[in-house]
């Protein structure tokens, strides 16, 4: 069963409320979130100053994050990485992905035409002050980062679309892995 990517929350049984991509950072924190989801584009990660800032005050409060293509940009951005056009966007389905952490090979769908740019596939501290960060997915196809995982903090993303994926929905589990990050991010508070 295909499924947007609301409906995926929703089905693991979680109150979803959508914000326009202007929000300010007041207003969201005030609807006191356990966690906060940012979705796809379009646009240019560099032009989206105003939704970084928005991030970084998310990230500074440890309010759990997921972010999904443009929103795995906006997250390399808040953490203090670049991001760059691609030469040729990714594009389509059938995209090998791999996942660093248990090695597995994700048949993905692709829709972007920029990425973060980390050239160390260690984890590195993030230029923004956010603790250390790693590279957890990368393209099988040309080595670009493919998803972030914060490791002092409750946030991770991915640049492909797991609510979109091709075959068997190889990357569902993301989203029961948010669901984990809120049951935790509850148990330390």
């Amino acid at each position: 069963i295909k499924r947007s990517t609301i409906e995926q929350m929703v089905a693991r049984g979680l109150e979803v409320q959508v914000f326009p991509a202007k929000v300010d950072a007041a207003t969201l924190i005030a609807s006191q979130p356990d966690a906060v989801f940012y979705s796809n584009g379009p646009g240019d990660p560099g032009a989206a100053a105003g939704q970084v800032e928005v991030l970084r005050e998310v990230l500074a409060k440890r309010i759990p994050f997921f972010g999904i293509c443009f929103g795995n940009q906006l997250l390399g951005r808040a953490l203090g990485f670049d991001t760059y056009k691609l030469p040729f966007g990714h594009r389509g389905i059938n995209q090998p992905v791999m996942d660093r952490k248990t090695g597995r090979v994700e048949v993905t769908a692709h829709n972007h035409g920029f990425a973060v740019k980390i050239d160390s596939r260690e984890p590195v501290d993030s230029p923004a002050g956010f603790g250390k960060v790693q590279v957890s997915h990368v393209s099988l196809n040309d080595d670009c980062v493919e998803g972030l995982e914060c490791l002092d903090l409750p946030a991770f993303s991915v640049q492909y679309h797991p609510e979109a994926a091709a075959g068997p929905h190889d990357s569902n589990y993301l989203f029961d892995r948010l669901v984990d990050m809120i049951k935790n991010n509850k148990k330390a508070a």
